[in-house]
C-alpha cells in the first residue's frame, strides 16, 4: 500500500514530451526564421495538462502563449515569469485589474470593449482583433475609426494586431480565395495604421492549418493549437506535409472479463445483443473521463494485448465494454489502449473523433480532470 491511490490503477493519460518537442521543431521548419510560435494552451493545453506541457515548451524556447480566459492566464502566470500570455477570449471590464496584476495581454474584441477596458483605469497591454470575415470576435476591417481609437486610449498599450482565418483547413479554390481576401483586408488595415504613424506591434493570423496550408503568409507570430499536440482536427491532407507525433495516449485497466450467452444484452438500453457466446471485458473508463458517448455503436475500437477489439453497447459514465472473444489470454488487470499504441496497432485521436462525429479538438479538450496526466520523456 502506498501513500496515495495508484496513478495507473484505473484510467490515465500518458503525455510524451519528446513528441511535443518534435512537433515544435516540425512547425518551426515550416515558418520563416523571423517568425515566432505563440503556443495555444487553452483548455488545459487541449486536455494535456498545462503545467507539464508549458514547462517543456519553455525549455524548447517558446516565449509566447495564448489562452482563452483571464483565469487560464492567471493559472499560467503562476509558473511563468516574463513570457507573454495573450487572452484571446472576452474578459469582462470588471476583471481588468487581473489583466494588469498578472501582466496579461488582452485581445480587444471591439470598440466598446476597448473603451470599457480603458475606463477602468488599469494599465493593460492589448492586441487589436480585426474581423476580416470570420465574424466571431473583432472590429470590422472597414471600421478604421474604432480600430484607430484603440491606439489612442491612455490606459491601453497596443502590442499587436491579429485576425483569425475561418477556413484555413480547406484547400478548395473558393476557400483559398476567401482566405486570401481575409489576409488582403488585414494587411490593408495594417498598412493604413502604419501610414498614420501607429506602431502595430506583432502581427498574427495563422492557427495550425494556416501554418501548413498557407505558408506564404508573413506575420510575426503563428498560433498553433491542435497540431502542437500531434494530431489534425480530422483525417485530411495539408499543403505542407506534416511530420507530427501524437503527444497523448489514453489507457485504462480491464476490471472484469466474462462470457455471455447468445441472445444476452450488454450495457444500457439493450442496444447490443450477442449473436453467439461472447467474451466481454469491462474497461474502467467512460464518458465522464472524456470518451465520447456518441461513439456508442459507431465502430469504436480499443487495443488489448496488441490487437484491436470493438467497443460494444452504450458507453457508460465510468466504463466501456469490449468484445474480446478472439483474445485467449485476456484477464482482469490488463491494459486497454483507447488512444495510442500497443504492439503494432495504433488508435489515433482522429479515429475516435470520426467515430463520434466530431473533431479531435473536441475530444482532447473533453478529457476529465480525474484522469491523472503522467509525463514521460521529460
Amino acid at each position: 500500500m502506498g501513500d496515495k491511490p495508484l496513478e495507473r490503477g484505473r484510467a490515465w493519460i500518458e503525455i510524451d514530451l519528446d513528441a511535443l518537442a518534435h512537433n515544435l521543431a516540425d512547425i518551426r521548419s515550416g515558418i520563416p526564421e523571423s517568425c515566432e510560435i505563440m503556443a495555444v494552451v487553452k483548455a488545459n493545453a487541449y486536455g494535456h495538462g498545462i503545467e507539464g506541457i508549458v514547462s517543456r515548451m519553455v525549455n524548447e524556447g517558446i516565449k509566447s502563449f495564448a489562452v482563452a480566459t483571464v483565469i487560464e492566464g492567471e493559472e499560467l502566470r503562476k509558473f511563468l515569469s516574463d513570457e507573454e500570455i495573450l487572452v484571446m477570449g472576452y474578459t469582462h471590464p470588471d476583471d481588468a485589474f487581473w489583466l494588469s496584476k498578472y501582466d496579461l495581454t488582452q485581445l480587444v474584441v471591439d470598440g466598446i470593449h476597448a473603451k470599457a477596458l480603458n475606463n477602468t483605469g488599469n494599465k493593460i497591454k492589448v492586441h487589436a482583433a480585426i474581423d476580416t470575415g470570420m465574424h466571431r470576435l473583432g472590429i470590422e476591417a472597414s471600421n478604421l475609426t474604432d480600430i484607430e481609437s484603440i491606439f489612442n486610449y491612455r490606459n491601453l498599450t497596443v502590442t499587436g494586431v491579429a485576425t483569425h482565418l475561418s477556413s484555413p483547413d480547406s484547400m478548395s479554390k473558393a476557400d483559398i480565395a476567401f482566405t486570401n481576401a481575409q489576409m488582403a483586408k488585414f494587411f490593408t488595415v495594417v498598412k493604413t495604421l502604419k501610414e498614420k504613424g501607429y506602431d502595430v506591434g506583432k502581427l498574427h493570423a495563422q492557427s495550425s492549418y494556416g501554418i501548413y496550408n498557407h505558408p506564404d503568409i508573413k506575420c510575426d507570430y503563428v498560433r498553433p493549437g491542435i497540431m502542437l499536440y500531434g494530431v489534425l482536427s480530422i483525417h485530411e491532407e495539408t499543403k505542407i506535409t506534416t511530420d507530427l507525433l501524437p503527444v497523448l495516449s489514453l489507457k485504462a485497466i480491464i476490471a472484469q472479463v466474462r462470457w455471455i450467452k447468445a441472445g444476452e444484452n450488454v450495457s444500457y438500453g439493450r442496444s447490443y445483443t450477442a449473436e453467439k457466446p461472447t467474451k466481454i471485458a469491462t474497461v474502467s473508463a467512460g464518458y465522464a473521463d472524456g470518451i465520447p458517448r456518441q461513439m456508442s455503436g459507431k465502430g469504436g475500437m480499443c487495443i488489448v494485448r496488441g490487437r484491436r477489439v470493438p467497443i460494444i453497447g452504450r458507453i457508460c459514465m465510468d466504463m466501456i465494454i469490449l468484445d474480446v472473444t478472439d483474445i485467449e489470454d485476456v484477464n482482469a488487470g490488463d491494459i486497454a489502449t483507447i488512444i495510442g499504441k500497443d504492439g503494432n496497432e495504433e488508435i489515433r485521436c482522429e479515429e475516435i473523433a470520426e467515430a463520434a462525429g466530431t473533431i479531435t479538438n473536441d475530444v482532447l479538450s473533453g478529457f476529465g480532470a480525474r484522469l491523472p496526466r503522467i509525463y514521460i520523456n521529460g
